[in-house]
């Protein structure tokens, strides 16, 4: 009988340690919900609002010469570099390769098209007259087709890069966005230059891939909510993609536009934003710095 007052004793003292561990995980819930409601109303404050914008410098001689440091223009790399982070065994250089790669298509994308017309009659015949009677032409078709295949290669070793090193982290995560972005608009370019040859296989590849955008949500008229919005096999987004409902001439000027023109001036711009963000971000992001032994300081003896 003794030991009951005992035993009721110990259960109150472990109700009231367990109520107040309770108490305290529910007063930092409360504060990491004012925390998050404060954040929500002054939204500049956030660090998805910092990763975003920049903090406006005041107009003094100091701020000034901030301004100059950090301008992408005048100062391509940031006053000071980690030279850990543009060691080739941590980046792969992948980001500067898929950029050189861009460059490359670009420049034998031009010459392309001067031999080239976007017609069902004529495009097929420009791809043979190029390949058999102009000079170096199938060189330049071959440098164009395998610099896109290696183009897509290297934005996913890119990217695969950037995730293992954990370089799309704070106050990284905007670039990050702009990043899978433009490896987006890589796929798309390659997607668009698959019809324009007018051969066999690029046209069951665009018909496939077309045909898959029909379950597309919201777009598509197969696709979830689709009917609803009043979608049709005639409004979709395969018939915008195609200009019809089968793939024909319009669906190859289609492609031949958005593939020499519309898209890469929208990844040229999506490319100036994402080298601004690596310069503003304080450059490529690396492991910890090191020091090397010559440059470690004997600590002052008071």
């Amino acid at each position: 009988m003794a030991d009951e007052p005992r035993d009721q004793n110990a259960e109150k003292k472990g109700m009231t340690a367990f109520l107040e561990e309770v108490r305290e995980e529910v007063n930092v819930l409360k504060q990491k919900g004012i925390e998050d409601l404060n954040a929500l109303k002054a939204v500049e404050k956030t660090q998805l609002y910092k990763s975003i914008f920049r903090v406006k410098h005041d107009d003094k001689p100091r701020s000034r010469a901030l301004g100059v440091l950090s301008n992408v223009f005048l100062h391509l790399h940031p006053a000071k570099i980690n030279r850990d982070a543009v060691a080739y065994n941590f980046t792969w250089g992948m980001g500067g390769i898929t950029f050189y790669l861009f460059i490359v298509l670009t420049f034998t994308g031009t010459l392309l098209m001067f031999y080239y017309h976007p017609t069902k009659v004529q495009a097929f015949r420009d791809i043979l007259y190029l390949e058999h009677d102009v000079p170096f032409g199938k060189l330049l078709r071959n440098m164009h087709r395998w610099g896109a295949h290696l183009m897509i290669i290297t934005v996913w070793l890119h990217m695969f890069r950037v995730f293992l090193t954990g370089s799309y982290k704070k106050p990284r995560e905007f670039n990050w966005g702009v990043g899978v972005i433009l490896m987006l608009f890589t796929l798309l370019l390659s997607f668009t230059g698959y019809l324009l040859p007018d051969d066999q296989l690029g046209f069951w590849a665009v018909t496939v891939g077309t045909n898959m955008a029909r379950a597309t949500p919201l777009l598509g008229h197969e696709g979830p909510f689709g009917p609803l919005l009043g979608m049709t096999p005639y409004n979709d987004i395969r018939f915008g993609l195609l200009g019809g409902s089968i793939v024909d001439s319009n669906a190859l000027l289609r492609a031949y536009i958005w593939h020499c023109i519309a898209i890469p001036i929208i990844a040229s711009a999506f490319m100036v934003v994402h080298f601004w963000r690596i310069r503003k971000d304080g450059g490529i992001s690396g492991p910890a710095p090191m020091m090397l032994v010559s440059e470690i300081k004997e600590e002052r003896k008071i």
